[in-house]
């Protein structure tokens, strides 16, 4: 009797085992993201594409995608409101210009900072990054993507273009999420990051 409860427990145990997959991901960022997104408490996923879902698609992580910023403080630049895909505005500043190589190009963008994200506890200094390029509507989303920063100690800033994510709006159209600005705009194909989400 006793051989058998523990042939029961085993096969229990091993079946168990068997349906809760490994997170997918080649980096720790594609880890953290197909766990948020596999999570029904965080993912933005519609349930009926979070019950399939097995992992976003990412361009293979890249080094050369990962270059060192100069940032250029804009201090005296003014709020504006930042349309979204709704119709709410997101009250944001250009925080500074970010000035960088990348390809043997050089390449200018602006980081901004959020009214209201920069009152939350734990977000007081996050920039927000947000681009287009010309993998959008066929690589990767249409609408372009985001990259999240932090205010930086001197006036050097890592940008990792692995890191590169959709908005939540790619996955769902009940959020309303900030659309980049065209000044955002990289002419190259920055194959790095999220791909498009293909159901």
């Amino acid at each position: 009797m006793k051989s058998f409860l523990i042939l029961i427990v085993l096969i229990s145990t091993l079946s168990c085992a068997q349906e809760k997959k490994p997170v997918l991901g080649e980096t720790e960022f594609q880890k953290e993201m197909n766990a948020e997104y596999k999570d029904a408490t965080s993912s933005p996923l519609k349930d009926k594409d979070r019950k399939q879902f097995e992992g976003l698609y990412f361009f293979r992580f890249d080094s050369s995608f990962v270059v060192k910023a100069n940032l250029k403080l804009t201090p005296d630049t003014e709020w504006f409101e930042m349309k979204t895909t709704t119709s709410r505005v997101s009250p944001e500043r250009i925080y500074g210009v970010l000035t960088f190589e990348l390809k043997g190009e050089s390449y200018t963008l602006n980081v901004y900072q959020g009214k209201d994200i920069m009152k939350k506890e734990g977000l007081e200094d996050y920039l927000f990054l947000p681009f287009i390029d010309d993998t959008n509507g066929e690589e990767s989303y249409g609408g372009g993507r985001y990259i999240d920063l932090r205010i930086p100690e001197g006036d050097t800033i890592e940008i990792d273009f692995n890191k590169a994510y959709n908005p939540y709006c790619a996955y769902n159209d009940k959020y309303s999420c900030p659309i980049v600005p065209r000044v955002n705009y990289l002419a190259l194909n920055v194959r790095a990051g999220v791909k498009a989400f293909k159901k």
